[in-house]
């Protein structure tokens, strides 16, 4: 009868019935996995050579799909915030292509398929929950190492050439929904690319006519915590 009365209130206090919340209530962290696709893209910026020459008319980046597996680490912060680390395995695939006559459709294209080792670091603000739930929103800064650059080897002769490794800026919303045994968490996020990552290489033209290359993505997470 006092338990039953003491759940009820709790229930009330949050707002709806919250059971399974309070279990994870109690517990100042946890862990987890997360799952994840991914479509990335570069962002060129035009340098003052792109004017001055007339063999390539356009460059521009297209999205290439990707996926990503990682282990969750969550430390809890008073009743709405969690500071979170989230060591990830990220294959992503970003092109640039470069139009060369546009009434014959003539183009090069570069792909970069890449294999990331990430360490994101999360802010995570949450609403107060309602019926086992509850919404939150992140910010937070990420490194990634691509552990399968190329970028000394065969990226000196082709068109560009791309640094291993990158920081980028992320922010994203979701929601938590409590279950007996774990917490299932769908997020979407964007990463903005910080650095340029562009390796500039004065022999090739398709280098020589861009100022920088950012970094894009977007990623929809499903994370399974506990």
């Amino acid at each position: 009868m006092a338990v039953a009365l003491t759940t009820t209130l709790s229930g009330q206090r949050y707002g709806g019935t919250n059971y399974n919340f309070q279990g994870f209530q109690r517990k100042p962290y946890y862990f987890g996995i997360t799952l994840g696709y991914n479509t990335s893209t570069f962002k060129p910026f035009r340098s003052k050579e792109f004017l001055m020459r007339d063999s390539i008319k356009v460059v521009e980046g297209l999205n290439g799909p990707g996926f990503n597996l990682g282990i969750v680490t969550n430390l809890k912060v008073g009743q709405y915030f969690d500071f979170r680390l989230l060591p990830t395995l990220s294959f992503a695939e970003r092109n640039i292509e470069y139009s060369k006559d546009l009434r014959s459709g003539v183009f090069a294209q570069r792909k970069v398929e890449s294999v990331f080792v990430e360490l994101p670091f999360q802010v995570r603000y949450k609403s107060a929950p309602f019926n086992d739930q509850r919404w939150f929103v992140l910010l937070g800064v990420k490194y990634g190492f691509d552990v399968a650059s190329d970028s000394r080897t065969r990226q000196a002769a082709s068109l560009v050439r791309i640094a291993p490794n990158e920081f980028s800026l992320e922010y994203g919303a979701g929601m938590q929904f409590f279950f007996p045994y774990f917490i299932f968490s769908p997020e979407i996020k964007i990463s903005h690319g910080l650095g340029n990552t562009l390796i500039y290489n004065p022999n090739l033209e398709e280098s020589t006519i861009l100022e920088k290359i950012l970094s894009r993505a977007f990623t929809i997470s499903l994370h399974f915590e506990g």
